[in-house]
C-alpha cells in the first residue's frame, strides 16, 4: 500500500529542544537548504508512521508570529501560505509560560495543532512538573510529553500528529481569547475581511483582524495580497483602532499583548506546579549571577571568546594546514593528468587546470575551520550561552548600529590578527536584527584577516623593524577603530531602510549539549557552506585566471626570453650528455630531472639528522640511480654537470620569473594596474602595487604572492632575497634603521628623489590592505548571506573607495604636512579613536513605532535591555 505524505511543521521558540527534537524524529533523513530568497535555514526531514510519511520541517525559533524578524516572518509565511497539515508546537517544560505566549498565536491562527511538553526532567527536577492533560484541556488540543536529548516520546509524537492529520482537522475559528472591550473592533472587522477575501486561505479571519489592529506590517500586506478591498478593510481598521486608543488609553497591541500574557500566565498556573521554596535557586540562576555579573560577566565572556577563537582559528587552521597538506596530492594528481609542464612556458590547459584546482582546495582547506567553528557555535547555542553573550553585549554594540551577536562573527573575522572573514560573515545568519545583521556583513571583512597578515609582516619588516611590536600593534586594533564608526555610518545610511527588531533575549535554562546534536549541525552547516560556494568559485577562478593570462606576450619579449633559455639548456645538454646513460637526455626529460633535483634537495633540507637524510637518498635512488647521482654530483665525473644543473635551475627560476612579470604587465590585470594609476597615485600606489592589490580580489594572500612575482621571486629556493629585502631595496633604504631614525628626525630616511618606496608608502599600503574589500570567496559568502548581490557589490565598492580613501588621505596628508611614516601612524590611529568616541556619542536613530516598543516591553519573561 503506498504512503501518502504530509508536511509538518515543527515550531518553537529558541532553546526549547526543537531541533534536537526534529533531529530524533527524522534521523538522517534530513535536508537543509534556505527558504527561498533569504539567508534562513531551513532543516526538513521525512519520518514514517502507520501508512502516513510525514515530512517535517524545522521552523526557525521564534517568539511570536509579528514581523519584527526575518526568522519570524520566513516561520509566519511558512504557516500561512505552505499550509501544512498539522503544526508540532515545541515547549520548554521549565519556561512553559514563554512557549504559551507562541501556542496561543498558532491557536489563534486556526492551525490544526498538537503540542509537545519538551525536557520535563529538567522541570521535575526544578519540582514543576507539568501536567499534560490539564494542559491539554485548557489549549483544547492533544499534547504529549518527551526529553529530546534522551531520545524518549519520540513514538507518541508521531502518533499524535498521525492522528491530528487522520481528522482531517478544519480550520479553527481561532476565538481562543476574549479581549473584552477590543471584541468590540474585531468583531465587524472580521466580518469585513469574510466578505473580501477572493482566495481560499489557511488562517482564520479573526486572526487577521487582530493583526491588522496591532498594526503589523505585514498583515497589511497580506490583506493587499489576498482580499478583492483591502482599501475599505484598511479604513475600517484605522477608524476602530482610533476609538479603541481613544476610549481605552492604550494602544490595541499593548493590549493584545497584555491579555495574551496573562492568558498564558493563567495556564501555565493551571498545568504546572508551583516551585517550593527550596526548588527556587536553581543551577542556572547560580551560574546567571557569576556569568551576567557586572565584572565577572565580561571576564569570563572574554574567556569563552578566546578558547573559541582558538578552537576554531587556531586549533582549525593547524588542521587545515594538514589538509592542504593532503590536498597537495590532489593537485599533484591533477598535474600529472595535465599536459606536461614546459621548461619556460607551460600549456594553457595545464595552467588553467592547476589554478582551478588550488581555488578549489583553497576553500575546502577551510573546511576544519568550519567544522570546529560551527560545533562551538551549537554547543554555545544548545548550552544557553549564546543569548547572554549577545545580552551583555548589546548596550555597547548598539550605540554603532550593531547587536550584541555581531560580537563573535568580529571576534572570527579576526579582531586582533588571525581570523577569517568566510566564517565571520557566515555566523551572521543568527543576529535577528536585519538592519544590524547587514551592518555585521559589511564591516566583517575589515577584520584582520589572516590573509592579510602576510603583507602586513612583509612591510612592517621593511620599514618599520626596529619597532615592530609597536607596529604590529597599531594595525591589529587600528581595524577595530575604523571598522565601529563605519558601521555607525552604514546603519545610519546604506542600511537604513532595513527594519530593526526590539531587543528580545530570551535567557533560557542551561543545558548540556549531546554531542550527537553538536556533530550533525556543525557536519551539514559546513556541507552547506561547501556545496553553495564551490560552484562560484571554480567559474570566479577561470575569470581571473584569463584576466592575468591574456591578451598574452608580444611575442619579440617571449622569444628573447625562449633563446636564452634554449642556450642555457644546451650548455647544460652538452655538460649531461658526456655522462654514461644519459646520452640521450632530452629537454623534457629535463625539465623531469629539474623537479626530480628539487623535490630531493628540499625533502634532504627537512630531514634532521643523516640517518634520515640517508632514508631519503635511498628513496630517490629507487626512483632514478642516474638522476641522484647527477642531482648529487657523487663522484668526480658528474660533478661538472652537477654544477651545470644548478646553473639550469637558476637560469630557468629567473626567466620563468622575468616572463611571469611580463605576462602580468600585459594582462588585462596589468593594463588596468596602469590605467589606476593616476587614481591611486595619491595613495602613493604604483602600478607594480595595482596589479598585486588587484590580484588580492581572488585571495588576500595573492598581494604578498604577486608582490614577490612582480619582484622576482620564486618561492622554494634558498638564499633568495625576501620580499621585505626587495621592497627596501626599491626604495634604497635601510629598513632596520630607516623608520626609527625618521621618527626622531621628523623626515623620511629612505626618501628618494622619484618614486622610492618609502615608510610613508608602507602605511598608506598596510591601511589600504586593512581596509580592503573581500576575497571573491568572501563576497560569494556577502551574497549568501545577505541574499542580494546587490548587496555583495556595495560591499566591495564601498571597501575599496573607502580604503582608497583613507590611504590617500594618510599618505599625502602626511607629505603636506612633513611627517613621517611612524609620525602619521600615531596620528591617524588618534584620529580614528576620536571619531569612534564622537560616533559612539551620536544619537542612534529610532523608527520603532510606539506600537512596537509597548508589545516588547509587555512580553513575557523576555529580558530586553
Amino acid at each position: 500500500m503506498s504512503r501518502q505524505s504530509h508536511l509538518v511543521a515543527l515550531a518553537g521558540q529558541p532553546n526549547c529542544g526543537k531541533s534536537t527534537l526534529f533531529n530524533m524524529l527524522t534521523g538522517a533523513r534530513q535536508h537543509v537548504a534556505n527558504y527561498p530568497g533569504v539567508t534562513v535555514e531551513k532543516r526538513s526531514g521525512r519520518t514514517r508512521v502507520g501508512r502516513y510519511e510525514l515530512e517535517l520541517v524545522d521552523l526557525p525559533g521564534i517568539y511570536g508570529l509579528t514581523s519584527y524578524s526575518l526568522e519570524e516572518r520566513v516561520a509566519r509565511d511558512f504557516l500561512l501560505h505552505d499550509r501544512p497539515r498539522a503544526v508540532l508546537a515545541v515547549l520548554d517544560a521549565a519556561n512553559l509560560r514563554r512557549g504559551l505566549y507562541l501556542v496561543l498565536q498558532l491557536l489563534e491562527m486556526g492551525l490544526p495543532l498538537a503540542v509537545d511538553v519538551n525536557m520535563t526532567d529538567v522541570a521535575e527536577r526544578r519540582g514543576t512538573p507539568v501536567d499534560a492533560e490539564a494542559l491539554s484541556r485548557a489549549l483544547g488540543v492533544p499534547v504529549v510529553r518527551s526529553v529530546g536529548s534522551r531520545g524518549t516520546g519520540a513514538q507518541d509524537i508521531r502518533m499524535v500528529l498521525a492522528e491530528l492529520i487522520q481528522r482531517q482537522p478544519q480550520s479553527r475559528s481561532g476565538h481562543i481569547l476574549d479581549y473584552g472591550p477590543l471584541e468590540e473592533a474585531i468583531a465587524p472587522l472580521e466580518a469585513a475581511i469574510h466578505e473580501e477575501v477572493r482566495l481560499r486561505v489557511a488562517y482564520s479571519a479573526r486572526w487577521l483582524a487582530i493583526k491588522l489592529l496591532e498594526g503589523d506590517e505585514a498583515a497589511c500586506e497580506l490583506l493587499e495580497r489576498l482580499h478583492t478591498s483591502p482599501a475599505r478593510v484598511r479604513n475600517l481598521c484605522l477608524e476602530l483602532r482610533a476609538a479603541f486608543a481613544s476610549g481605552a488609553g492604550m494602544d490595541p497591541a499593548r493590549h493584545v499583548a497584555a491579555v495574551r500574557n496573562r492568558a498564558a500566565r493563567n495556564v501555565a498556573a493551571h498545568a504546572q506546579m508551583a516551585p517550593s521554596a527550596q526548588c527556587r535557586t536553581t543551577v542556572t540562576e547560580r551560574l546567571d549571577a557569576v556569568v551576567l555579573h557586572r565584572f565577572w560577566g565580561p571576564v569570563f565572556l572574554v574567556g569563552v571568546l578566546l578558547a573559541l577563537y582558538q578552537a576554531a582559528i587556531g586549533v582549525g587552521d593547524g588542521l587545515g594546514e594538514e589538509l592542504r597538506g593532503a590536498l597537495t596530492s590532489v593537485e599533484d594528481w591533477v598535474g600529472l593528468a595535465l599536459p606536461a609542464q614546459g621548461f619556460l612556458e607551460d600549456p594553457l590547459l595545464r595552467s588553467l587546470g592547476i589554478w582551478t584546482v588550488q581555488g578549489v582546495t583553497a576553500i575546502l582547506g577551510y573546511l576544519p575551520v568550519f567544522l570546529l567553528l560551527f560545533g562551538c557555535i551549537a554547543l554555545l547555542e544548545d548550552s544557553g550561552y549564546m543569548p547572554r553573550m549577545a545580552f551583555l553585549l548589546d548596550r555597547l554594540f548598539r550605540r554603532f548600529g550593531l547587536h550584541g551577536q555581531s560580537t563573535l562573527p568580529l571576534i572570527l573575522g579576526g579582531v586582533y590578527l588571525g581570523g577569517c572573514a568566510i566564517p565571520a560573515i557566515m555566523t551572521t545568519r543568527g543576529i535577528p536584527d536585519e538592519r544590524a545583521r547587514l551592518t555585521t556583513i559589511l564591516v566583517a571583512p575589515m577584520m584582520n584577516c589572516l590573509a592579510k597578515v602576510p603583507l602586513h609582516l612583509i612591510l612592517i619588516g621593511a620599514y618599520f623593524a626596529d619597532t615592530q611590536g609597536l607596529a604590529l600593534f597599531f594595525i591589529s586594533t587600528v581595524t577595530l577603530f575604523m571598522a565601529l564608526p563605519v558601521a555607525k555610518a552604514l546603519s545610519l545610511t546604506a542600511a537604513s531602510s532595513l527594519p530593526r527588531a526590539p531587543f528580545l533575549m530570551e535567557l533560557p535554562p542551561y543545558h548540556l549539549p549531546t554531542a550527537r546534536a553538536v556533530a550533525a549541525r556543525a557536519l551539514e552547516r559546513s556541507l552547506l557552506f561547501v556545496k553553495k560556494i564551490m560552484g562560484v568559485v571554480l567559474a570566479v577562478s577561470v575569470v581571473v585566471f584569463a584576466l592575468i593570462t591574456f591578451p598574452g606576450l608580444d611575442e619579440a619579449d617571449a622569444q628573447r626570453s625562449r633563446k636564452a633559455g634554449d642556450a642555457a639548456l644546451e650548455r647544460f645538454l652538452a655538460e649531461a650528455r658526456a655522462l654514461p646513460g644519459l646520452e640521450g637526455l632530452n629537454q623534457a626529460e629535463t625539465v623531469r630531472l629539474l623537479a626530480f633535483a628539487a623535490d630531493w634537495r628540499s625533502e634532504r633540507a627537512a630531514a634532521e639528522t643523516p640517518a634520515a637524510q640517508s632514508v631519503v637518498d635511498s628513496r630517490f635512488a629507487a626512483k632514478n640511480p642516474l638522476w641522484l647521482a647527477l642531482a648529487a654530483g657523487q663522484s668526480p665525473s658528474a660533478q661538472g654537470p652537477a654544477k651545470a644543473l644548478r646553473d639550469l635551475a637558476a637560469t630557468r627560476k629567473a626567466l620563468r620569473a622575468e616572463l611571469r612579470q611580463k605576462v602580468f604587465a600585459a594582462s588585462f590585470l596589468g593594463m588596468a594596474g596602469r590605467a589606476l594609476e593616476p587614481v591611486t597615485r595619491a595613495a602613493g600606489f604604483d602600478w607594480r602595487i595595482n596589479i598585486a592589490l588587484l590580484s588580492a580580489f581572488a585571495a588576500k594572500e595573492n598581494a604578498a604572492m604577486s608582490l614577490g612575482a612582480i619582484y622576482g621571486l620564486e618561492a622554494g629556493e634558498e638564499d633568495e632575497p625576501s620580499p621585505a629585502d626587495l621592497l627596501a631595496a626599491e626604495g634604497e633604504v635601510m629598513p632596520v634603521a630607516g623608520a626609527p631614525a625618521a621618527a626622531e628626525r621628523g623626515v623620511e630616511a629612505g626618501m628618494l628623489a622619484g618614486s622610492g618606496f618609502t615608510p610613508l608608502h608602507a602605511l598608506s599600503l598596510m591601511l589600504f590592505m586593512a581596509l580592503y574589500p573581500p576575497c571573491l570567496p568572501a563576497a560569494m559568502t556577502v551574497r549568501l548571506a545577505s541574499g542580494s548581490t546587490r548587496w555583495m557589490l556595495f560591499s566591495m565598492a564601498f571597501q575599496t573607495l573607502l580604503g582608497l580613501a583613507v590611504a590617500s588621505l594618510v599618505y599625502t596628508g602626511a607629505k603636506l604636512l612633513g611627517l613621517s611614516g611612524w609620525q602619521a601612524m600615531w596620528a591617524f590611529y588618534a584620529l580614528c579613536v576620536a571619531a569612534t568616541l564622537g560616533m559612539a556619542l551620536l544619537p542612534e536613530e529610532r523608527r520603532r513605532k510606539a506600537r512596537a516598543t509597548d508589545s516588547v516591553r509587555s512580553a513575557p519573561a523576555l529580558r530586553a535591555q
